[in-house]
């Protein structure tokens, strides 16, 4: 299943689409701590501190705005 995860940091909100969930799996197992990883595109990203991380199953509307 692939959608869209949504990451909330200290100061902004990263929108992350077409992810497998088992990667918003991976950043939510994170959620707290101070270096947040996972896989994506063959590159380990480092998210930083993340709390909480919501999923959105399909694609995001942003002419709708969700």
């Amino acid at each position: 299943m692939r959608g869209t995860a949504i990451i909330f940091q200290e100061q902004s909100i990263k929108f992350i689409e077409d992810v497998d969930h088992s990667i918003f799996e991976e950043i939510k197992d994170q959620c707290g701590c101070d270096h947040c990883n996972c896989h994506l595109e063959n590159k380990i990203i480092d998210f930083g501190t993340v709390s909480p991380v919501f999923w959105h199953e399909d694609d995001v509307d942003w002419d709708y705005g969700y």
